[in-house]
């Protein structure tokens, strides 16, 4: 697994308010995503029942480019989270992962949307069922870990 940047436990608690602010628009525009594409498959389907209705275009193209607005807020969002090396493994449960070295390996520090703070963790390939709870190792310095 090929990790670029890695954090420390102090780190990533740091940043924790700026992901959460930055998790939540990204759920609220996908959210949007998802409302405005049932509603137009909702309307899809009432066309095709009625076999064929007068649809005001430029209602469904607004709604459409709304739709299309929110995707891209969702990705650009989902962007900035991984541009500043953290990973987003659960959009809608909100589950972030930060790339952690302990005892000379990379591990995830695993955090979820509701948490106060970072208490868990989980070796890479793991995944969040395997988060176990922090323990003394993540609190040393880093150049102790090391050594």
């Amino acid at each position: 697994m090929d990790v670029g940047k890695t954090f420390t436990l102090s780190e990533a608690q740091t940043m924790l308010r700026v992901l959460e602010a930055l998790l939540r628009k990204a759920q609220a525009a996908a959210s949007r995503v998802d409302a405005l594409g049932r509603e137009m498959q909702e309307l899809s389907y009432r066309i095709f029942l009625s076999g064929g209705m007068q649809v005001d275009v430029t209602v469904a193209a607004r709604r459409r480019a709304e739709r299309d607005k929110a995707e891209q807020e969702t990705k650009d969002t989902l962007a900035e989270i991984e541009a500043i090396g953290v990973e987003v493994q659960d959009l809608e449960e909100g589950l972030l992962d930060f790339p952690c070295v302990m005892d000379g390996r990379t591990v995830m520090l695993c955090w979820k949307l509701g948490e106060d703070a970072i208490g868990h963790w989980h070796d890479a390939e793991d995944g969040f069922a395997g988060r176990k709870p922090l323990d003394g190792r993540f609190g040393k310095p880093e150049r102790e870990r090391l050594n």
